[in-house]
């Protein structure tokens, strides 16, 4: 549609206008005709197709656009490379794109060299509209207080290992914090992983679990391992020789965790362990 405006350092789906010698220049709406470079055009593209691009600034300040997938696009956080530093404006970061990301030395928290990654936000500069990083990522993370739900799940996007666990970002807008004791394995910097919100504490602070219920797991898991063997006629044929695939695909939680939960029900003597499987006690005498 004419007139809606492409926007810079996203992905956008824009109509041609006309083709000419530098290649292809695209309807951006009110931010004008933007060029996608020759080397850019797909092979099997028609006259009637839109095109996903990227929007950036060249070297030259121009708006180009290029159908090469960034890292990371505006908004985003990302765990990116220094490639080369410049003494008078900043580090240049890879970020997937022919031209390199500038991280500026104002944006740095500490000094760093061509070899290096590092955490930051990806913004766009409100006065030269050019798009830039900033590893000083606490002033980039929202300051509201969270309405996430227990058990609710999100994406997360590990920061650093602290002696507690590790610190992680939520939905690419708040702080979090994913215990040791909770962990399978070690987590790295920049990982993408599934996560959920076990609990929203006072002042904002949110714990994180890579398992569904979290804190809370052995006692709403025994509610449904009971509710499991009542459907079942008291009797399961899961027990602590189980392996863990099966009970991931029944349960949703680790193997460690389920078998908490029959330790639970065991001392509560809920349930007692056959072989193989487990069978509901009757309480009710």
């Amino acid at each position: 549609m004419f007139g809606s405006m492409a926007v810079i350092g996203k992905r956008n789906t824009l109509s041609i206008v006309r083709a000419a010698a530098p290649g292809l220049y695209l309807d951006g709406g009110e931010l004008g005709e933007i060029l996608l470079p020759g080397r850019y055009i797909p092979v099997d593209l028609k006259p009637k197709d839109k095109l996903d691009v990227f929007v950036y600034r060249d070297s030259e300040d121009r708006l180009v656009a290029t159908t090469e997938t960034p890292l990371a696009t505006v908004g985003e956080f990302a765990f990116l490379k220094v490639v080369s530093v410049n003494r008078n404006v900043g580090a240049f970061l890879d970020w997937g794109l022919a031209k390199d990301l500038l991280l500026p030395f104002r944006e740095q928290d500490s000094p760093l060299r061509v070899g290096d990654s590092v955490i930051v936000h990806i913004g766009l500069d409100e006065r030269t509209n050019r798009i830039v990083a900033s590893a000083r990522i606490n002033r980039h993370l929202s300051r509201d207080t969270p309405a996430y739900r227990n058990g609710q799940p999100v994406n997360l996007f590990i920061i650093n290992r602290t002696p507690l666990g590790y610190n992680a970002i939520i939905e690419n807008a708040h702080r979090g914090l994913l215990y040791h004791d909770n962990l399978a394995a070690p987590l790295l910097p920049g990982q993408k992983v599934k996560g959920f919100v076990r609990s929203v504490r006072p002042k904002g602070k949110i714990d994180l679990s890579l398992d569904a219920s979290g804190y809370q797991r052995v006692a709403s898991l025994t509610d449904q391992i009971v509710q499991a063997l009542e459907r079942n006629g008291g009797r399961l044929d899961f027990d602590d020789d189980s392996s863990p695939e099966a009970i991931r695909q029944e349960f949703g939680v680790s193997k460690k965790a389920f078998k908490q939960a029959l330790g639970k029900l065991y001392k509560l003597r809920r349930i007692r362990f056959r072989t193989p499987g487990i069978e509901l006690l009757d309480t009710s005498r």
